[in-house]
């Protein structure tokens, strides 16, 4: 009985119609950035200093500059805020006293700066920045910094639970209709964001926006993976990936020339509502209608594909049946990833390594926002990395296999985050050089884990084992702000030692795993078992968009 790819075989395998479908899609694909990384600009910490009233009074008095003004009233105060009190800690002395000099203010009230009482900012903060963030708009500075790190946590802890559920309503009621309604959902809660007063009702919007965004990229995927032909799947797929590096740059130069970020927020949103124009631009998955006993409408859009591509469909497939294929009776369960040694060693290696990438690729990100001179610079510069990374990916992964690529991207992810740590603070370029080879090793290594992932578990348990080792990225992705922000309390490049630690055992970890190039997907638990058994075959590779399974169930070609 033929099969849907040997239809596109004839009608075209990646032609206009697929190519449409893919450039649209790719479109979705850029506009989730904001969502993944938007903390960066929706979260910038600006330098800071408590509020004290008087203090612009007499420094208007005085004449003093910024910089002096800063000295005398600012508790150590180094020249550029660094530590903990110049930035929670104000001097408890009236400014607004008679008879303060201009030359030893705290010495004429009675003090100095080592012996004035200090107390906390009941008057709120000065913020050095021209622009807005949830940071400056709600203080979320020293003992409400940890709402920051609740913040970009909700929507992780919304891609976590929001998988599955969307994955359920893509396999249950389509690709297109899921893509549509959460495309929908999407964008009530970006414009919910932009309204909404209270910083409560933010977190509350931002988690649901991590239920419905991240299965929305994922629903692209599968679609744009389905329409076209085997030969093609991967690359789209990269490409797929590298359209979310574009949307990177896009961002960036959008919250460069948007710095409040209620408006930023209200200007990445508001283009989204274009994408409902899908319903009359986008096709349903063929492969998914035929999955649903659907036929004849399947076969309709396969003619439709063939007419756009300018093909001529043959007449011996016109009004073929397609039949579901029999994938076997068994029952897949959690303890199907525990039960036998390899493909337990093969869970535990993967989960760590899907946690690591997570930690390392949204941690990186962080850590610079919180350490860039120009954040709009450093932001583009850690982005540019990603295609080149892409890059060595396509050319190494089917010369050098799987295994060797992966370590070294960890090890190098691992190693650059400690060289960072260790360049010191006045050679800032160097430092961001090293933070942006890390960034390109940890998307490598983001990169290699997706697909990885479905090589190596038997075709009935393949969806089971990805969407269970791959929930911890969005684990990690919960606990990274935590990490990040506290760390920096104790030593401000400490997570990056935590971030070269992670890396390093994910590299070593890898290579505890089987090599697949040169090998078909696993049917059964034995193959999996026994898959150090050499066998000359062709691999029709899957690709996975970064921190979401999908598309596990591809065809093999022998």
């Amino acid at each position: 009985m033929p099969t849907l790819d040997d239809i596109l075989e004839h009608i075209g395998e990646f032609d206009r119609f697929q190519k449409q479908t893919f450039f649209v899609l790719c479109l979705l694909s850029a506009s989730f950035t904001p969502v993944y990384v938007g903390v960066f600009f929706f979260g910038f910490i600006p330098e800071h200093r408590c509020f004290s009233p008087g203090v612009a009074e007499l420094s208007q008095r005085c004449g003093w500059s910024l910089e002096e003004q800063l000295n005398h009233t600012v508790p150590e105060w180094d020249g550029h805020g660094a530590s903990f009190d110049s930035r929670c800690r104000r001097y408890e002395v009236d400014w607004n006293a008679t008879g303060i000099s201009c030359t030893d203010p705290l010495g004429s009230l009675g003090g100095s700066g080592s012996t004035a009482p200090l107390g906390p900012c009941r008057d709120g903060w000065v913020y050095n920045s021209p622009g807005s963030s949830l940071v400056t708009e709600f203080d979320l500075v020293c003992e409400d910094s940890w709402k920051l790190d609740l913040f970009q946590s909700s929507v992780n802890a919304g891609f976590f639970i929001g998988s599955i559920n969307i994955g359920y309503i893509a396999d249950r009621f389509g690709r297109k209709f899921c893509l549509l309604t959460t495309i929908l959902a999407n964008i009530v809660c970006g414009i919910l964001l932009v309204f909404v007063p209270t910083y409560l009702w933010i977190v509350i919007i931002r988690f649901l926006q991590g239920l419905v965004s991240k299965g929305c990229w994922t629903a692209g995927y599968i679609l744009v993976t389905e329409v076209v032909g085997p030969q093609y799947r991967r690359t789209v797929g990269i490409l797929y990936q590298a359209a979310f590096s574009v949307g990177l740059l896009v961002f960036d130069a959008i919250a460069y020339a948007v710095p409040h970020w209620r408006w930023l927020q209200l200007t990445v949103t508001l283009p989204t509502c274009f994408f409902l124009l899908y319903y009359w631009c986008l096709p349903e998955s063929p492969r998914w209608l035929i999955s649903q006993g659907k036929n004849d409408k399947a076969m309709k859009i396969v003619s439709d594909m063939a007419k756009k591509n300018g093909k001529k469909m043959p007449s011996h497939f016109k009004d073929i049946q397609f039949e579901e294929e029999d994938c076997g009776k068994q029952n897949p369960s959690l303890m199907d990833l525990f039960r036998t040694p390899q493909i337990r060693k093969n869970t535990l290696i993967l989960m760590y390594n899907w946690f690591t990438s997570s930690v390392l690729y949204q941690g990186l990100i962080m850590h610079m926002g919180m350490d860039a001179e120009n954040m709009y610079l450093d932001f583009l510069y850690s982005a540019l990395v990603e295609f080149p990374a892409a890059f060595i990916i396509i050319v190494t992964i089917d010369r050098l296999g799987r295994r060797y690529p992966w370590a070294v991207s960890n090890v190098v992810a691992g190693a650059a985050c400690l060289a960072t740590a260790l360049i010191p603070e006045d050679m800032h370029s160097l430092k961001v050089v090293a933070a942006c080879i890390g960034r390109m090793g940890i998307t490598m290594a983001f990169e290699m884990v997706c697909f990885v992932s479905t090589e190596l578990y038997p075709t009935y348990i393949r969806n089971l084992g990805v969407m269970v080792c791959s929930s911890l990225c969005d684990i990690g992705g919960v606990l990274v702000p935590f990490i990040v922000y506290r760390l920096v309390e104790v030593w401000h490049d400490l997570p990056l030692i935590v971030f070269t630690v992670l890396g390093l055992i994910a590299g070593g970890l890898v290579l505890l795993l089987p090599e697949t190039k040169g090998r078909v997907l696993p049917e059964t638990v034995e193959d999996v078992e026994n898959f150090h058994r050499k066998r000359t075959v062709l691999i029709a590779a899957s690709h996975v968009v970064r921190g979401a399974p999908v598309s596990a169930e591809e065809p093999e070609q022998t």
